[in-house]
This record gives C-alpha cells, structure tokens and sequence, in this order.
C-alpha cells in the first residue's frame, strides 16, 4: 500500500503516538475518506466494525472509550416511581384491591379518582363509573345513578361541565389515604363542612 504525501495533509495530533505501519495506514484512509460523503463514511466505519467485533463511538478512540462514555451513563439519574399513584400501569382491578372500599359510595370515588388519574378522564359520566366497576370485576351497583349521587352527596364528587362529574378534593384525599381507614375517616373529619350559625335579632320594646 502506497503512503500517502505528507507534505500536502499531515495527520492530526490525535494520531501522534502512532507509528510506523499504523500510521502509514491511518494516513491512506484519511485521504480515501476525504473523497466520500459524509453519511458514506459513518456507514463504512459501522460496517467495519461491526465486522471485526469492535464498538465505535463516533470518531474516539476505542482506548479513551471506557472513560467518555460511561460518565454519561451513570450520570442519569435512573427513572423513579414517585408513589402508588405514579404506576399508570396498575389495572383497575388491582387498584380496587388495593384499595378495599366497602360501600358504594367509596367504590364510586375509588372509580372517579382511577379514571381522572388513569384513564385522563377528569370529567365523566355515570356510564362511565358503570363500565370501569365492571372493568374492575367489581359487583354491580344495584342501581349506579343511586350510588353517583349519594357520592356527590358525600362530598366525594362535583358537577362538572355538560352535565358530567367530576373528583373534589376531599374525595381525592379519601382516596389517597385508603385502605388505611382511620386516616380516610380523619380526612372526612377534617374536611366536614361547617354548620352555619343563625343569629337571632332581639325586637326592641
């Protein structure tokens, strides 16, 4: 293989420490890539090593690879799971064992807070509860408008637009803090509303 004239390109300082057949090598590539495009150099790098078994990192040095591209890798904070309502991967089954709600009621807040949180369904119907219980392999409300409205009575649910419903706080609250239910009554407590007081004007004689 013929060498290349140094006189028009010298190689760069990268390749200083090579010597002798290397170089000559190094040298007559440099000249043959700079008559190729750029995307056909990327594919003859690949399929070269690839052939002979060896991992490129875009133009370093096999040498210096170890330490220039595992930094980047452990530098990445690995991907967490905040908490039980960070896992979208839960079944409404699951969710519903998890949560252990015993009444109607409770069912249909557990139901309301999967399919806003879940489902990206902030705003629902009771068709929609209906489905999802079913989904869930819950037992069928007796009767769901019932069950929706003592929700909604229990301060679990809100009106929302277009005649829909939608999740309050305190239902959210409830929901969160289930199945522990000492923590779900403390929430009810602390969320009670307040009884308004009457004043009573005495008539003057």
């Amino acid at each position: 293989m013929g060498s290349y004239c140094m006189e028009d390109e010298k190689p760069s300082t990268e390749f200083a420490d090579i010597q002798g057949q290397e170089l000559e090598i190094v040298t007559h590539l440099l000249k043959v890539f700079q008559g190729i495009p750029q995307a056909s150099r990327r594919r003859v790098i690949e399929t070269v090593s690839h052939f002979f078994g060896l991992d490129t990192d875009h133009g370093s040095r096999h040498t210096e690879r170890p330490d220039t591209r595992q930094p980047s890798q452990s530098d990445e904070p690995p991907p967490t799971t905040a908490g039980f309502s960070e896992d979208r991967a839960i079944s409404p089954k699951d969710f519903m064992f998890q949560k252990q709600p015993k009444t109607d009621v409770e069912k249909v807040a557990c139901l309301a807070y999967y399919l806003t949180h879940y489902r990206d369904t902030p705003h629902f119907k009771t068709l929609d509860i209906s489905k999802l219980n079913t989904e869930a392999a819950q037992v069928k409300f007796s009767n769901p408008t019932v069950a929706v409205d003592n929700a909604t009575k229990a301060r679990f649910l809100v009106p929302a637009t277009r005649g829909n419903k939608q999740i309050s706080s305190v239902g959210e609250q409830f929901v969160l803090a289930m199945p522990d239910r000492d923590r779900a009554r403390e929430v009810l407590t602390q969320n009670r509303p307040r009884k308004r007081t009457v004043r009573r004007e005495s008539s003057g004689a």
